[in-house]
């Protein structure tokens, strides 16, 4: 049985940690609003500029000649999967949520003898997976010092995928991340970004536009921004995501503290009580042995 010094200081320790993950809870609150209003907003221009490409996309009468980000290299040989995670830790099972959906995917991808290529956002992402798939790993991205999402981190990594895309050294490019529903919910996801897959919007899409000038070269210059934004929209609902997690994750562990501290309490007055028990024991029998 430990001490009642022993269970005063694990008492006071417990304390600590709680104020701890309460005021980490009180900020992650504060950084959830702004972060849901930001995923919330970028929604509508992402699924839109999907739904445009869509149009234009059937209005391209010599499908053969449409540019590649649109409609791919022909072959599936090699993939691409950009896995977006986070910078830091203390966030539930944020990160652990998207890297079991990238694993899974990744299984698929090596069982049909397909080549897999890596590009982590996020060190805790590429901690996870460099223990099982470091060979894979080619790229490792990290916003660190960035205190938000913002659409320039989100450009240097859509670039560097058009880079590599143009380079030949893919032919699929799939992005994972969470999406944000509540503070307790967030989906994996798996989005493919090129060539961009319109399955999904093909029935949703009824909308009909004319365009000036023609749209290969609308699209020319829409497809790579598109690239970029839908990293962009990744970017946000992860943030948002993060935070969400992160605040659950310190609300329940502030419970727990609290619990814990209850039980210690109730240890350390038996002990307490014990001890004076056996020194009033030890007195009194002293007393009538004189």
């Amino acid at each position: 049985m430990a001490s009642l010094d022993d269970l005063k200081k694990r008492i006071a320790s417990v304390k600590s940690t709680q104020k701890i993950t309460k005021a980490m809870k009180m900020v992650a609150a504060a950084k959830l609003r702004r972060a849901q209003e930001s995923a919330e907003k970028g929604r509508p221009y992402s699924e839109k500029m999907n739904n445009v490409i869509l149009n234009l996309s059937n209005g391209i009468s010599d499908k053969e000649n449409a540019p590649k980000l649109l409609s791919g290299t022909g072959q599936e040989k090699t993939y691409l999967c950009v896995v977006m995670t986070s910078d830091r830790g203390l966030c539930g099972g944020f990160n652990s949520n998207i890297i079991k959906k990238a694993k899974s995917y990744f299984a698929k991808i090596l069982d049909e003898g397909k080549e897999l290529k890596i590009i982590t956002v996020g060190s805790k992402g590429n901690d996870q997976l460099k223990r099982v798939y470091g060979d894979k790993i080619i790229e490792n991205i990290s916003f660190k010092e960035s205190k938000n999402a913002n659409y320039f981190d989100a450009d240097k990594v859509g670039k560097m995928v058009i880079e590599k895309f143009e380079a030949g050294e893919f032919d699929v490019c799939t992005i994972f991340y969470n999406q944000f529903k509540n503070v307790i919910t967030q989906i994996p996801q798996a989005q493919q970004i090129i060539p961009l897959n319109n399955e999904e919007e093909e029935s949703s899409s009824e909308e009909s536009y004319e365009f000036e000038p023609d749209e290969d070269e609308i699209l020319s210059n829409l497809l790579p921004k598109n690239i970029s934004t839908q990293i962009f929209k990744a970017m946000l609902e992860n943030s948002a995501s993060e935070q969400g997690s992160r605040m659950s994750a310190m609300d329940n562990a502030t419970r727990n503290a609290g619990e814990m501290v209850d039980k210690l309490t109730i240890e350390y007055n038996r002990s307490r009580q014990a001890a004076i028990t056996k020194e009033l024991i030890e007195i009194i029998s002293g007393a009538e042995s004189l």
